[in-house]
């Protein structure tokens, strides 16, 4: 009985999801979509339980943004509409290929020709509009006339662009994606995977200006020669707080970006970005409801900060620091001669971050020596031993970027016991601390001076001695043998 209730709860997910304008940014809502009696088990206070019954999506991902690891998947490689999200590669090219975003750009016929249930940003032909103008009012307001400026400026033509975006997507390994327009207009050979928007998505958020734009919620465009300023918001109700008289039950604190889409044949789409404490994640859900693309979306991020973490090397180091073991130490010592080595950046700076899941950063600590290159540089652990002495140095190398250093440091004094000898470093040090130095100077001057000669005389009597001894046996006259008889 409870596979025939989902089997006629996901058709009436698809049925209704039909009901949707063809657009690139539907605002129409739909019915939100029910889970199944084992995804309502969802618990808020434990998002590392989640499992992929409890995600309205039909396809879902979460990977890390530093490295692209995935970290959850609910059938991430089915070839779906993504509708509006195609503008995430739309806004980043209009980056990186215009040196001057302030510059103007004229808005042609043709870019404001777009289907009446289009989302736009109301551009007119004529129009004389900063392209930076343009970029914001794309990503914030999904405006299809604003993509197709950003494709005519970039390549000077709809179709230029449009291959550039499938040769962009190539270069990125975005096998299951092709584009046939640069706004997510509903066409059959328009189509791509959570996995490869995810992918897109990533390297996107990698550029300073792509990520400011897409973590803007509000945005005041200028006066044109067709139209009077005007302010800008964002659809992602992920983004917006509300107030404290209608507070947003959505809103997640720590959302970065980025873009919605939706139109009859994709479902509701959202491709998100979040960071927390360091971690920064970004998750793609494709055909799902309104309200369920922000609650699935929630969930993805609660699940990858539950499982990540971002440390610097000295954070992964001091979850097991290393302890050594100290000679001739005190015998009131009460730590029996155990010497912990604190990790400090040798710049003074602890900037690297290494972002990774706990189990692995726990893994990287128990052994230490593997995952970083540690070097005891003091010949020596023997007592005394003062604090802030270094005892070493550990080095981490990442992918990219030049080596850091820390510095080993001795956690505490060990004071050296009473009766222990002293080693030929404690003995020079006493000598060089001798308060009366000129009599050590006198002597150490003598034995300069007169070690070698004193050597010369030992040999020269020993050789005098020698030859002595020789010819006393070569003047002995022996002895007759026997007794002589006159």
């Amino acid at each position: 009985m409870k596979k025939w209730i989902c089997l006629l709860m996901s058709l009436l997910l698809l049925f209704s999801f039909f009901l949707l304008p063809v657009s690139a940014e539907s605002t129409d809502t739909i019915p939100e979509p029910t889970l199944s009696p084992e995804a309502e088990k969802y618990d808020e206070n434990h998002p590392e339980r989640l499992v992929q019954n409890q995600l309205y999506a039909l396809s879902a991902i979460l990977i890390a943004e530093d490295t692209g690891e995935v970290i959850f998947e609910k059938d991430p490689d089915e070839r779906r509409y993504p509708a509006s999200v195609t503008k995430i590669l739309t806004v980043l090219l209009g980056v990186t290929y215009v040196e001057d975003l302030n510059q103007k750009v004229i808005v042609s016929e043709r870019a404001v020709n777009v289907p009446s249930d289009s989302s736009t940003m109301h551009l007119q032909a004529g129009e004389e509009i900063p392209f930076i103008d343009v970029l914001y009012g794309t990503m914030l307001v999904s405006g299809n006339d604003g993509a197709n400026v950003i494709a005519e400026t970039v390549s000077g033509s709809i179709e230029n662009f449009v291959s550039l975006m499938n040769q962009w997507a190539d270069a990125y390994g975005c096998n299951d994606t092709h584009f046939a327009n640069p706004h997510g207009y509903h066409d059959p050979d328009h189509y791509s995977t959570a996995r490869d928007l995810a992918t897109i998505a990533r390297f996107a958020m990698k550029n300073d200006t792509f990520r400011k734009i897409a973590s803007t919620t509000s945005y005041n465009i200028a006066r044109t020669n067709k139209q009077r300023a005007r302010t800008i918001t964002t659809k992602s109700s992920y983004m917006l707080e509300g107030s404290a008289e209608n507070p947003n039950k959505y809103f997640f604190p720590y959302a970065t970006g980025i873009k919605t889409g939706s139109h009859s044949m994709s479902g509701y789409c959202f491709a998100g970005a979040a960071e927390k404490e360091g971690v920064r994640l970004v998750s793609v859900v494709m055909f799902t409801g309104n309200r369920a693309r922000w609650a699935d979306t929630i969930k993805l991020m609660n699940y990858g900060f539950s499982q990540y973490v971002s440390l610097s090397p000295r954070q992964i180091y001091e979850m097991h620091p290393i302890v050594l073991e100290t000679s001739n130490y005190s015998t009131h010592d009460k730590d029996r001669g155990k010497l912990l080595l604190t990790c400090v950046p040798v710049d003074r700076s602890d900037s690297t971050r290494i972002t990774t899941t706990k189990a692995k950063a726990d893994q990287m600590s128990s052994n230490i020596r593997e995952a970083f290159d540690i070097q005891i540089t003091r010949d020596d652990l023997i007592c005394p031993i003062r604090a802030g002495e270094e005892i070493g140095t550990m080095t981490y190398y990442p992918d990219h970027g030049d080596p850091v250093v820390y510095s080993l440091l001795a956690e505490r004094t060990i004071e050296r016991r009473d009766n222990a000898p002293k080693s030929l470093e404690e003995i020079i040090l006493e000598a060089y601390n001798d308060p009366n130095p000129l009599p050590r100077f006198s002597f150490s001057l003598f034995m300069f001076f007169f070690s070698p000669l004193l050597v010369v005389l030992i040999l020269a009597g020993i050789l005098i001695m020698i030859r002595r001894r020789r010819r006393a046996n070569r003047m002995r006259v022996p002895k007759p043998a026997g007794r002589y008889v006159k």
